[in-house]
């Protein structure tokens, strides 16, 4: 039997699109575009899936309504639906015990793995998600972490103007992320760390960048880090959040350090190599 599952969302247009698009998937899906209507349904009849959106009517009050399905229905697995999560929300979320987020737009085949994944479990209460470090995140979260990285880079006038292939954009950014991922753990970076970091600089001097273009490569790379941390919030130890996003900020600063100062010696040895010529030709002028 196909999991059911009652939506709560006020916007007319969200709510019955992604309402079609389940009972596409198979399941019985019973909408609501109130609090009342949502609390109402709850103790009238029984629900496998609670979808809610975060704003229905007011700010979070759609945590009124995961509680009530808590309290009357502790076996439904219960999913918040927003834009993004902050972490004011986020704190309420594990108060309330939400088990995920779902980020809008909705990725419908997503959603689906995650409530055909617990309903083949069938737990007399649903689980409570596991919290794991950011550096878990980060590893897990590579290659989407390095997709939207790349979005942002590709998007930039600038850096669009380099003609380069994604694998030249994306250079060493692989050992970047795991260097960055130790770093969250507690590991220091020393000059056997930096390798990756002056090899960038390097490099990007030879294709054409500058050192602006650099910076907001990294800068990029931190609005890539922070929207994999807010969509998997709820996946988070946020004890440890704090401290483990400072360390990864302070490495991305010192690796971008690094790049630059790679990024400059190679500039002026650049340069040196092409004085003497340069000299010869303004001699030879000067004799004739």
């Amino acid at each position: 039997m196909n999991p059911r599952i009652l939506f709560v969302d006020d916007e007319d247009s969200i709510r019955l699109t992604l309402s079609a698009l389940l009972q596409s998937k198979g399941f019985e899906v019973t909408t609501a575009a109130t609090v009342q209507d949502a609390l109402a349904l709850i103790m009238q009849q029984k629900f496998d899936v609670l979808i809610a959106d975060l704003n229905i009517s007011m700010p979070g009050d759609g945590f009124t309504v995961i509680s009530a399905m808590r309290s009357a229905q502790p076996e439904a697995l219960r999913l918040i639906l927003t834009g993004f999560p902050d972490f004011e929300s986020a704190l309420r979320a594990i108060q309330e015990q939400v088990h995920e987020y779902v980020i809008k737009p909705a990725e419908i085949d997503e959603l689906v793995a995650k409530i055909r994944t617990w309903s083949s479990v069938k737990p007399a209460k649903a689980p409570e998600p596991q919290r794991i470090r950011l550096a878990e995140i980060i590893r897990d979260n590579r290659t989407s972490i390095t997709a939207e990285w790349l979005k942002l880079v590709n998007s930039h006038l600038d850096m669009k103007a380099i003609e380069l292939t994604d694998a030249e954009r994306r250079n060493n950014l692989d050992s970047i992320l795991d260097l960055i991922a130790s770093v969250a753990e507690g590991r220091i970076l020393d000059p056997e760390n930096m390798t990756s970091a002056a090899e960038h600089g390097r490099l990007r001097q030879q294709q054409g960048y500058s050192i602006p273009l650099i910076v907001r490569e990294g800068r990029f790379l931190i609005d890539a880090l922070v929207g994999c941390v807010q969509k998997r919030i709820l996946s988070i130890d946020l004890s440890t959040l704090i401290v483990d996003l400072r360390r990864v900020f302070t490495a991305v600063e010192i690796l971008l350090e690094e790049s630059t100062r790679s990024f400059l010696q190679t500039g002026a040895l650049q340069s040196q190599t092409a004085t003497p010529s340069l000299r010869v030709k303004t001699s030879k002028r000067a004799r004739q």
